[in-house]
């Protein structure tokens, strides 16, 4: 089991990166960020957690949209740091991975919050369940730019 947990298609890509400078206020959009401990400069995180870094997985975004009524969802409304493409994100729960120059742990799931009933509407909460991506932990600091690649990282 052990061996199919550790082998991946391909590597992913960074599509999406937003910090939250102030909480319960909107994303603001970068092209490129450093990765601290604490989680992206600019976010309103301080302190190192298991928090540090949310991400959610591009390919769930129609299917977000479609359980809410929309034509597509915008990633800012999700309030996810980074959107990737092309890995399976639940695959990086528990594993070690690098995001552009950082290196990442996967800590869990990243469960949605009741801003999504704010965003959404009526069942906005339910409709990100199971595709809210993962939380992460910073192992190394580095920096991620649009397009750089996500990785697994061996044990």
């Amino acid at each position: 089991m052990a061996e199919l947990l550790a082998q991946f298609p391909r590597a992913g890509t960074i599509e999406w990166i937003g910090v939250r400078p102030i909480r319960r206020q909107p994303m603001e959009i970068l092209q490129k960020a450093e990765i601290k401990n604490f989680g992206l400069v600019g976010d309103h995180r301080t302190k190192p957690g298991k928090r540090a870094v949310t991400l959610i997985q591009a390919e769930h975004l129609p299917v977000i949209a479609a359980l809410v009524g929309r034509e597509e969802i915008d990633p800012a409304l999700l309030r996810r740091n980074i959107v990737v493409s092309g890995i399976n994100l639940l695959g990086l729960k528990d594993r070690t991975f690098r995001l552009g120059t950082a290196i990442l742990q996967g800590k869990g799931l990243c469960a949605p919050c009741s801003r999504m009933e704010e965003e959404f509407g009526a069942g906005g909460y339910n409709a990100v369940r199971g595709h809210g991506g993962i939380i992460a932990t910073v192992i190394e600091e580095g920096a991620v730019s649009l397009g750089d690649k996500v990785e697994f990282i061996a044990d």
